[in-house]
């Protein structure tokens, strides 16, 4: 990226109820832990080992981190669109200008075309998406016909730049 931004945004996961699951799972397990390991009480009917209630706890935890270290970053410069979605991609994907037959912003529906928010790939043939929140995105349509979706909270920003852009081709 060596040449001037002209459109920048990083989103983070916002659904308070996301958050709530993810928060009440990790504590009903810490609860467990503490009351099987730590007191020595067994923890429910049929109780997993201490090995295996850690485990499982460890593991919620490392989850609820990775949503909340979760952030899709979006740049748009003279040389194309770049796109990263931590903590999976550790280096911008690039895609250059020449190498889009369409782009558009379009209102989706996360659930219904691609099943969630985050990394997806649809089975319906709507492409891949990246995407944290809302219903807004920019897509992309390939030279050899791949499409991928990229969520913005932005969209009108991000049109009055395609425009510019698309308008004025060599800027």
């Amino acid at each position: 990226m060596n040449s001037p931004i002209l459109f920048s945004e990083n989103q983070r996961f916002k659904q308070w109820w996301l958050w709530l699951i993810l928060l009440a799972v990790d504590a009903l397990f810490l609860f467990g832990v503490v009351q099987q390991v730590v007191l020595g009480n067994q923890f429910g009917d049929n109780p997993m080992s201490d090995t295996g209630l850690c485990i499982v706890a460890g593991m919620m935890l490392v989850i609820t981190l990775i949503f909340g270290f979760s952030q899709l970053q979006t740049i748009i410069t003279e040389e194309g669109v770049f796109v990263r979605l931590m903590p999976f991609h550790f280096r911008f994907r690039r895609y250059t200008w020449d190498q889009f037959s369409n782009m558009y912003i379009r209102e989706y529906s996360p659930i219904t075309e691609y099943g969630g928010w985050g990394l997806r790939h649809s089975i319906s043939g709507y492409g891949k998406a990246y995407n944290m929140a809302g219903k807004q995105g920019l897509q992309l349509v390939f030279q050899n016909g791949k499409k991928l979706l990229i969520g913005t909270q932005k969209a009108e920003e991000l049109k009055a730049v395609l425009e510019k852009r698309i308008l004025q081709p060599d800027l």
